[in-house]
């Protein structure tokens, strides 16, 4: 088995560089001196680790223009949309620094014989495995509330965004972490696998498929290490009787195409009551079929290729499967002419369950769009699935349709009359098979932390 890794330009085909992958007793290593790290760093006084969350916002603007075109250049996102991923993980830095001791402070209760205090105390060396779609934020966001809470971390990143794995450890190095609390590490998954075992570890989480999620779940539970597991989605956006009809297409193609289509809570399902079916479709129809595919740096570029030849085949075998169980194509779907890995904006229409564009995640710019007959079957469709991350509701009457996602929706997150993806100040996370652990609004920050009792009995005065 070859040691060496090449990252493709998708938008080129392109050879951009070729990484040496580390050795086992490398990574190995690596971890080992996370731990020593650990010793000194959980000492270091939150208000200190606070400013070095910081500082790191500051230097991740600084280098904006180099993140941006690695992202473009890596994995073929659209250029706009890597100027917000830059944003909003300096965002995230910044918020953890806001939120780090007050969410860690110490609190003291009262039991019987005496007084109490609960503490919020780091627990080592936490090992993330992130994929290449936000290949900034993904790992931003594990990495710095882990770092702020006084663990230290080791990142196995996707192996067609190593430029940017690199780059993030120039980041932590730039703002003043010391040595070995943060490590990029070149991995592939297998070694990444094996570093579960070592006793250093502490906890994993991980951001990619249920399938192999659940593998990463199994083998930490055997060592009782605790996870946090985001594991993608087949989201589903409800379009009700007494919708907003032009918001609800206009939310739904970005929702859809938003990062090539290639996001774990983007809309792909779109549910449509009876009343409304025939003239969503005609609409969102042309709306699809409008968005422009193209170069990612390009100003009027809707849709830049997707990240790897291998994933839009896969993706196009989905589509395939769906239309040979029934669905019918009402744009898109073939596999274009040319260089790059385009593939165009495109609508599945009688999808029913047993397909994968019903049952799985298409991660491209594929929308399956499905009739439903009244409210009620909507958010029966909607809930008939095995991931719950996040979803949506079209209605203009907004306390119902809150009480609808409060009460009936069964995932982590909702959108109402809208879309938005990851904000610093909310959780982020999902039900069933789309994980479990919250990331993100204070949560975070908690997940891989010893809460701990000190109970300290009153004596006798």
């Amino acid at each position: 088995m070859s040691n060496s890794i090449q990252t493709i330009n998708p938008f080129t085909e392109k050879q951009l560089k070729e990484y040496t992958l580390m050795s086992h007793q490398e990574a190995k290593n690596a971890v080992s001196n996370a731990d020593d790290c650990f010793d000194e760093w959980k000492l270091v006084p939150i208000a200190e680790r606070a400013k070095l969350a910081n500082k790191l916002a500051e230097v991740i603007e600084e280098n904006r223009d180099e993140l941006i075109e690695l992202m473009v250049t890596e994995m073929g996102k659209v250029q706009s949309q890597g100027e917000g991923e830059v944003t909003l993980c300096a965002n995230i830095c910044k918020y953890t620094a806001d939120i780090a001791e007050q969410e860690l402070a110490n609190e003291t209760r009262d039991y019987e014989g005496g007084k109490a205090v609960i503490t919020y105390q780091p627990i080592g060396v936490i090992l993330g495995i992130q994929p290449w779609n936000f290949p900034l934020y993904q790992v931003i966001r594990y990495s710095i509330t882990n770092l702020v809470a006084g663990n230290t971390t080791v990142m196995k990143h996707a192996s067609n965004v190593f430029g940017m794995a690199e780059k993030i450890q120039s980041l932590f190095d730039q703002a003043g972490f010391p040595k070995y609390a943060y490590q990029s590490l070149l991995i592939d998954g297998k070694t990444a696998s094996k570093l579960i075992s070592h006793e250093g570890i502490k906890g994993v989480t991980f951001t990619g498929s249920d399938k192999i999620g659940k593998k990463v779940a199994k083998e930490a539970a055997k060592r009782s290490k605790k996870t946090v597991l985001e594991l993608g989605s087949n989201d589903a956006y409800i379009v009700l009787d007494d919708a907003d009809l032009s918001l609800a297409v206009e939310t739904c193609v970005k929702g859809r195409v938003v990062n090539n289509g290639q996001t774990c809570v983007s809309a792909k399902r779109f549910i449509v009551t009876e009343k409304n079916y025939n003239k969503f479709k005609e609409e969102f129809t042309k709306a699809m079929s409008s968005l422009k595919t193209g170069a990612p740096k390009a100003d009027d570029t809707d849709i830049g290729p997707m990240a790897r030849k291998d994933l839009r085949e896969k993706l196009h075998q989905q589509v395939t499967e769906s239309i040979e169980a029934g669905a019918t194509v009402i744009c898109g779907c073939k596999i274009p002419d040319g260089k790059g890995y385009f593939y165009p904006a495109s609508i599945l229409e009688n999808v029913t369950p047993g397909m994968p564009a019903y049952d799985d995640e298409l991660f491209g710019p594929v929308a399956a769009l499905i009739k439903a007959k009244d409210n009620d079957d909507a958010m029966r469709i909607a809930n008939d699935s095995r991931y719950g991350l996040g979803g949506g509701i079209f209605s203009k009457d907004e306390d119902k349709a809150t009480e609808l996602a409060i009460k009936h929706f069964d995932t982590g997150m909702v959108n109402i009359n809208g879309f938005a993806l990851s904000q610093p100040n909310l959780p982020f996370g999902g039900v069933k098979s789309s994980g479990y652990g919250r990331e993100h609004g204070g949560f975070g920050i908690k997940e891989f932390v010893n809460i701990k009792s000190v109970m300290v009995a009153k004596t006798a005065e």
